[in-house]
């Protein structure tokens, strides 16, 4: 179909007496129905090149659609053009188009027409319209499947392009369905609240603190690990990571030794920072873990404050240097 080529006013009137003689038991179905309606009769959304948005609703009353590109722009910051350090664009238009779902008396759905009229021209490329890019309830089952797995968006993107050809999704869709998945995961819960009770519930010791309501140090350990750092105290690596989450707190590692010669986690410490009171507080947490037996060894690399720390801590361990490739330290 020709996209430039504007439908005739015979073909126009039909498609509205069509729409207005539909009738729905919810407005769910309404909904589903007039997006489907158009594509049905090959002149209508998106083969025109125009979508459908809700504008406003009442339960069990009305439901009002109107054309994607409807309404203004509206700076939720209120700066005007003349402030803004850069051009900003918005693909609303202000377009009249616009229906009404409205519930009767005999308890069924029907459509009212308010305006059939559109002040924009067609959109040649359809994936510009989010209905046309919406993943299936299948697609985010494996978007959620697959963010558990740790698969970055742009290959979870690929993966399902390869299971859909036809798919035209792009990648602001799948960040959009995982920030949905956190939320309905969270169910009105803080993200604090969340951790929590998930920690609580999978039985891993864990402690914080707080200043001024604010989370400053977190540390939890694994059941398994803490089994494991009882029955193996003698040998513990220990390294903070870069501030890589999105908190920006460093996150200390410790690693056990079993006398198998193979490691495992011992705990986790998320930090304020890297000062000598963070480390000795994640550190007597260690030691809870470890209850009456104290590490022999405790391997780092040259962080200062993580080795006055230990020696705060555990002042009868051991402690030796990692080697350092770079800068050649030995270990000592």
């Amino acid at each position: 179909m020709n996209l430039n080529e504007p439908i005739n006013n015979d073909d126009m009137e039909n498609e509205k007496l069509e729409l207005i003689i539909l009738s729905f038991e919810a407005s769910d179905e309404l909904i589903k129905g007039a997006h489907t309606f158009f594509p049905e009769r090959g002149y209508g959304f998106p083969e025109r090149g125009y979508g459908l948005s809700i504008c406003s609703s009442r339960k069990d009353k009305y439901v009002v659609l109107e054309c994607d590109r409807g309404g203004c722009y509206r700076d939720p910051c209120n700066v005007s053009t003349e402030q803004r350090k850069r051009t900003t664009t918005s693909r609303l238009t202000n377009c009249p188009f616009n229906i009404k779902g409205k519930r009767q008396d005999n308890e069924l759905w029907t459509i009212e027409i308010k305006s059939y009229e559109h002040n924009h021209e067609a959109s040649v490329d359809v994936t510009g319209h989010s209905i046309c890019r919406r993943l299936s309830q299948e697609e985010i089952k494996g978007v959620d499947h697959m963010s558990k797995s740790g698969i970055p968006p742009r290959q979870i993107l690929s993966s399902l392009r390869q299971n859909n050809p036809n798919l035209t999704a792009i990648s602001k869709i799948i960040y959009n369905a995982k920030a949905k998945i956190r939320k309905d995961n969270l169910a009105g819960r803080s993200v604090m609240q969340a951790l929590l009770e998930e920690l609580a519930q999978g039985g891993f010791m864990h402690d914080m603190l707080s200043e001024g309501g604010h989370l400053t140090h977190i540390f939890f350990a694994h059941p398994l690990s803490v089994n494991l750092t009882q029955y193996f105290p003698d040998i513990f690596i220990m390294d903070c990571t870069y501030k890589t989450n999105r908190y920006k707190m460093p996150l200390l590692d410790i690693i056990g030794i079993s006398s198998f010669n193979t490691s495992f986690y011992s705990g986790f410490a998320f930090l304020k920072g890297e000062r000598e009171e963070d480390y000795v507080w994640a550190l007597k947490m260690f030691g809870k873990i470890l209850g009456e037996k104290k590490p022999h060894v405790i391997i780092t690399d040259r962080e200062y404050t993580l080795i006055n720390a230990i020696n705060i801590v555990f002042p009868e361990c051991i402690h030796l240097l990692t080697l350092n490739r770079i800068y050649g330290h030995m270990p000592t």
